[in-house]
């Protein structure tokens, strides 16, 4: 039975939350997002992309990207800034700030989190917030961000609108109380407010949208996808996807270019490689058997294939040695894998 290809993606992207900041604010108030450089090495050593998410618990306010328009958020609602582009929480729209200071990260990353920034001087609190980070791996392939947009909000006002509505309530509770395990809680629940984010953003997708995302929708592709996630070893072929998609090879190929972006053929190439990669990032097993789990004969013909597409041979890709922009040439064509074989065990990723 085909799995689900959204959960596959972000098990091997290594997908992990932290939350950082707990933001009680007075009228006027503005804060400006810490630099993803400053970030990452305290959620995810070795990640390469840094998503960035404001719950707003109580009050209003607007959140921007900086240089482009101002975004309103009520309470009950969550902004996410899938690259963590530079931006600003604030009071009103046009107001600025700062940037966290050096000391400001370093007693946040060495204290309890979520850490508290308190903008109330002689008044009353006009907002909070719950803001936190998201890391993944976005190398060497990773389809889901290439096709989110910079920004996404998603919630419900009320603030009991389904998960994202029991997040909120969860995550004042956690700040409210810091109990023993907090931290942990907070982090599990930032990364299950993302995936419900991503839900909403999916359905929500007009007809005509294309990208990985509307694949997902589309339940003849997202049955493909599903396929090549939970069996990316086996002997695929355009006709057998079709097939088990319930869908023409013409169809197929064509829908699947068309929304996916690229052809099935070459998805399943990229898709081995991802598999690859984390595989030999987490040192678990050596290369011939990475290559055995992923569909190849030879461990030379994997490491032939892995260097043409990523840029690097697979023992580079171990110690940490990442192409330069524009090595590789990240192409796959419908022969390539000739030589992977047809139904191996369940490689270690599906199995953990």
């Amino acid at each position: 039975m085909a799995g689900d290809a959204l959960s596959d993606l972000l098990k091997t992207v290594r997908l992990t939350g932290a939350t950082f900041f707990d933001i009680a604010a007075q009228d006027p108030w503005a804060v400006c997002s810490p630099s993803p450089s400053s970030i990452l090495p305290r959620i995810l050593p070795g990640a390469d992309h840094l998503i960035s998410y404001h719950v707003l618990t109580a009050g209003r306010c607007f959140a921007r990207i900086i240089g482009k328009e101002a975004i309103p958020l009520e309470a009950g609602e969550v902004v996410v800034f899938t690259n963590s582009d530079p931006h600003i929480m604030s009071s009103t729209p046009d107001l600025r700030a700062d940037p966290p200071t050096a000391d400001v990260l370093e007693i946040a990353a060495a204290s309890q989190t979520p850490f508290p920034l308190n903008y109330v001087k002689d008044g009353s609190m006009s907002a909070r917030l719950v803001c936190g980070y998201l890391a993944c791996d976005a190398l060497p392939f990773n389809p889901l961000l290439e096709a989110l947009p910079p920004v996404i909000k998603a919630g419900d006002v009320k603030g009991d609108g389904g998960w994202l509505g029991q997040f909120i309530k969860l995550a004042v509770s956690e700040v409210a109380e810091k109990r023993a395990g907090s931290e942990t809680v907070l982090t599990k629940l930032s990364e299950l407010m993302f995936v419900d984010v991503l839900r909403r953003y999916v359905e929500s997708l007009p007809p005509h949208h294309t990208g990985w995302p509307a694949g997902l929708r589309d339940p003849h592709l997202s049955k493909a996808l599903a396929l090549i996630h939970d069996r990316p070893a086996h002997n695929w072929t355009v006709e057998a996807l079709a097939r088990e998609s319930a869908l023409s090879r013409t169809v197929l190929a064509e829908r699947f270019t068309r929304l996916v972006g690229m052809p099935p053929m070459h998805y399943l190439a990229k898709w081995r490689m991802q598999i690859a990669s984390e595989l030999l990032s987490a040192g678990n097993s050596n290369v011939a058997n990475i290559a055995a789990e992923i569909g190849y004969e030879s461990e030379a013909a994997f490491s032939r294939a892995f260097k043409k597409m990523i840029g690097v041979p697979p023992s580079a890709w171990r110690l940490g040695i990442r192409a330069a922009t524009g090595s590789g040439s990240g192409e796959a064509s419908e022969t390539e894998g000739a030589d992977r074989i047809s139904d191996p065990p369940a490689p270690a990723w599906r199995r953990a």
